[in-house]
């Protein structure tokens, strides 16, 4: 016998996830509807769950991570202010 796996595009995935999630059919009949066993189809919705934490995580890291970003940015610039402040009280002679 010719054993040949089955390859399911994203879009497949996601359909049949988006159907388990709503759960208005049973596992069964969504699991018949799309030709996938039971066990694939709780771990596409497993994934699928955990993906969407994922996408609204990341909102939070990148304005964590801009946040950070400026404040490195002011620091660099305060750094340089304090050099040039004290290179002129040198040069006026305010500082030995």
């Amino acid at each position: 016998m010719n054993n040949v796996r089955r390859q399911h595009t994203a879009q497949f995935k996601v359909k049949a996830a988006l159907e388990l999630i709503k759960q208005e059919k049973t596992v069964r009949e969504i699991c018949f509807q799309f030709a996938i066993h039971p066990t694939q189809a709780r771990i596409w919705k497993k994934k699928a769950i955990e993906g969407l934490e994922v996408i609204f995580s990341q909102g939070v890291k990148n304005k964590e991570q801009k946040n950070n970003e400026l404040i490195t940015e002011l620091y660099q610039q305060i750094g340089r202010l304090k050099v040039e402040s004290d290179f002129l009280k040198k040069k006026m002679g305010l500082i030995n």
